[in-house]
């Protein structure tokens, strides 16, 4: 989720600093992007594996994803004033050792078998990835000339979506490879994974990486975002969006799983997750060509259309059919988050940096939506359940096609 920190202050790099000094420290940062990918999709295959191991509802599993996009709504502010406080280098320590204690949690959540204590764990994890997205997409736009911020964000976007491609396919072999579903498979993946973190802060600790100077945001604008139609929409849009697609991604092993549609083994089921994300990060570099040909109102509506399309096939079919096309919808979300984001602010002048604080708290449909299909597939079955993201995707088309417009 790309921008600034919550309180709409920016940061430029200090004068005199070496290019060959920002080019590492873009590496750097791109490896960030990688690791919060990679470990933000392995809920996708945790999911299935502690509703089996903890003899779940699918309400009660997805209070997975409740605790940690609630994480991310809840803590992204505290975020912004720490980086302000203690620097974007030391910001992304501490976010590093947060996400290790978070995933050390995970220890005892199995050693005492305590779904309750793996939801503390996924907060605790999600607060670590906050501070680091607060800290690093800002820092990655810095690192360079103004003109081409975008550019870099993209790539190290890209190196996010390849993250949540192999995500899958590693943690289903590490963690759903398991004969039996046993909380106690999760210990030794993520003691490597907090392990990793932790050696990632020493290594950020002790690099020397460019200054930045701090800019806060002087506006002194006290006009309501709530005054701005086609930002509240937007916002609404990003919530559903958000919603949507992590949703789909936190249903899909047990769905493949399902004797009508797939039958595959949870493993199996769970590689499969992988084209999912994948099917994302292609459609990614697809859009970054057409959208130079196609307006981007009209491109997020044949998407979102696309998308509805995908689901209610998958929900009238079985087999090969009803997984492969809700496997596609991946491909047309790829670009609905910038673009809605763009949209959104669009034309706000001094409010830009306070509306897209109020559009990034809209992520927390992450937490809210799944819980809603949770219940739909506990009542009336998980197949019929994806309506819940296809109302999703139908406001998003809605809202390419009249709502996005100001007014």
């Amino acid at each position: 989720m790309a921008g600034s920190s919550a309180d709409g202050s920016s940061a430029t790099v200090v004068e005199g600093q070496a290019q060959g000094k920002q080019t590492f420290a873009f590496i750097a940062m791109t490896c960030l992007f990688f690791f919060w990918g990679f470990i933000t999709v392995l809920n996708d295959i945790l999911i299935p594996f502690l509703k089996e191991s903890f003899d779940l509802n699918y309400t009660q599993a997805m209070l997975v994803q409740f605790c940690f996009f609630g994480a991310y709504f809840i803590v992204s502010p505290f975020a912004g004033r720490l980086i302000d406080k203690v620097g974007y280098q030391q910001g992304i320590v501490i976010g590093l050792l947060t996400t290790a204690a978070g995933c050390c949690l995970f220890y005892p959540s199995a050693s005492l078998h305590l779904y309750a204590l793996f939801l503390l764990g996924f907060f605790v994890l999600a607060s670590g990835i906050t501070i680091l997205q607060v800290a690093a997409n800002p820092y990655v736009a810095a690192l360079g000339p103004e003109k081409t911020a975008a550019s870099r964000l993209n790539l190290a976007q890209a190196a996010n979506s390849l993250g949540t491609t192999v995500g899958p396919i590693i943690g289903a072999a590490l963690i759903l490879g398991v004969v039996a579903a046993d909380a106690s498979a999760v210990q030794g993946p993520y003691l490597m994974i907090a392990g990793m973190l932790v050696a990632a802060a020493l290594v950020f600790r002790s690099i020397k990486l460019p200054v930045l100077a701090h800019v806060e945001n002087t506006d002194d604008n006290s006009e309501s975002v709530w005054s701005h139609r086609h930002l509240v929409l937007g916002a609404l849009a990003i919530f559903l969006y958000v919603g949507g697609e992590v949703s789909i991604g936190s249903f899909l092993v047990n769905y493949f799983s399902e004797s009508s549609i797939a039958g595959l083994s949870v493993e199996d089921a769970g590689e499969m997750v992988a084209y999912y994300w994948g099917a994302a990060m292609i459609g990614r570099l697809v859009g970054a060509v057409l959208m130079n040909y196609i307006a981007d109102t009209r491109y997020l509506a044949v998407n979102a259309v696309i998308a509805v399309v995908m689901i209610v096939v998958s929900i009238n079919t079985t087999g090969d059919v009803a997984m492969w096309s809700i496997l596609a919808v991946g491909f047309f979300n790829s670009i609905m988050f910038p673009t809605i984001f763009t949209l959104a602010v669009k034309g706000l002048g001094s409010m830009t940096s306070k509306g897209s604080g109020f559009v990034c708290q809209a992520i927390v449909g992450g937490a809210l939506v799944p819980i809603i299909q949770g219940v739909a597939a506990d009542n009336i079955g998980i197949q019929l359940s994806f309506i819940v993201p296809l109302v999703c995707y139908l406001y998003i088309g809605w809202y390419a096609l009249a709502g996005a417009e100001k007014r």
